[in-house]
């Protein structure tokens, strides 16, 4: 039986309130976060600190750094590892070379849609990736959105993957992107973020793709008018902290622990949510053209190469994929 978010953070609660009775750890834990201030994550990053004090009475207290203050996501992730830092925000997508598992949700259109992704990432599937990683240094205590990935360009709106043909897109330096934007007959161009607003403006690349909020906050927007919707990418994030400091707790502080990291996922996604609107909004005033891909089925469909050889190549993996496009 699957729990809900909510569920659980008053399950957690309670259990909390039970084990608190247990002297705690005097300890200060240093935490990363990429986003800037004001961004939902950091909102909830921010959040999280303060509930992790209070519920500790002080005795655990946790400070984040944001805006990336502390390094690249790769480096960060070798450090909460090592236990040099306590607790970040990661995205899976860079997860991959640490913990192989997690490059399941960076296979194009493996969720559905954002609530099939919680649906997926609250239950046992979820559970399945927090122990792989868990192995790895890193334990995952709640899952964030980061929005749904979609294709935007100078040239046209994209309605169909014959209307990807040709266009030169910048993609994460993934392999699996190269390979899907390739499957669609597209040019894949792996690029630093922060260089896509010059090349999109100059021709170096047509387009790329991204969530709203990423589209708009970058300034994209001003140079590529034709975002067309066609989710091909829900990557999860995660709050983690690192199994070295976790396991210094008590099993009061990591109750309390978990309980502050599930709240803070309800409330980045509350957040999430709204942005991602007001983002939109924002973007359709500015006279960017967003258009629906109706036919996504596609797409899809040019992506059973990808799949067939990612399965070949990780047949551990084909149990869990199916269980995740089984969940509703």
């Amino acid at each position: 039986m699957k729990l809900s978010l909510q569920f659980r953070s008053a399950l957690v609660g309670a259990l909390t309130v039970a084990a608190l009775a247990s002297p705690a750890l005097a300890a200060k834990w240093r935490g990363w976060n990429i986003h800037p201030e004001g961004y939902p994550n950091t909102t909830a990053m921010e959040s999280f600190s303060k509930a992790v004090g209070a519920a500790t009475g002080g005795k655990l207290t946790a400070q984040v750094y944001n805006g990336g203050v502390l390094g690249a996501q790769p480096d960060a992730i070798e450090q909460v590892r090592a236990g040099a830092l306590d607790f970040a925000n990661f995205n899976l997508g860079p997860m991959g070379p640490i913990v192989p598992m997690t490059n399941i949700v960076s296979l194009p259109f493996i969720f559905n849609d954002v609530t099939q992704m919680h649906h997926v990432m609250d239950g046992p599937v979820g559970k399945a990736f927090s122990d792989a990683m868990a192995q790895k240094g890193i334990v995952a205590l709640s899952w964030f959105d980061s929005g749904s990935r979609s294709f935007y360009n100078t040239k046209h709106p994209i309605y169909t993957p014959a209307d990807v043909k040709g266009l030169k897109l910048r993609v994460m330096d993934n392999n699996l992107y190269v390979q899907m934007v390739a499957q669609l007959g597209g040019n894949a161009t792996p690029m630093a973020y922060g260089e896509v607003y010059q090349s999109l403006k100059t021709g170096v690349i047509d387009g790329a793709e991204n969530n709203f909020p990423s589209y708009d906050s970058s300034n994209h927007y001003e140079v590529a008018k034709y975002y067309s919707i066609d989710n091909h990418l829900i990557i999860p994030e995660c709050l983690c902290v690192s199994k070295k400091s976790w396991d210094k707790l008590t099993a009061s502080e990591q109750a309390a622990v978990q309980k502050a990291a599930i709240d803070a996922a309800k409330l980045q996604r509350d957040l999430w949510a709204k942005q991602e609107e007001a983002s939109l909004k924002k973007v359709e005033a500015a006279g960017v053209k967003v258009n629906h891909v109706k036919d996504v089925a596609a797409f899809q469909a040019d992506m059973k190469p990808i799949y067939a050889k990612f399965e070949k190549e990780n047949p551990q993996f084909k149990a869990l994929i199916e269980q995740i496009q089984a969940t509703k």
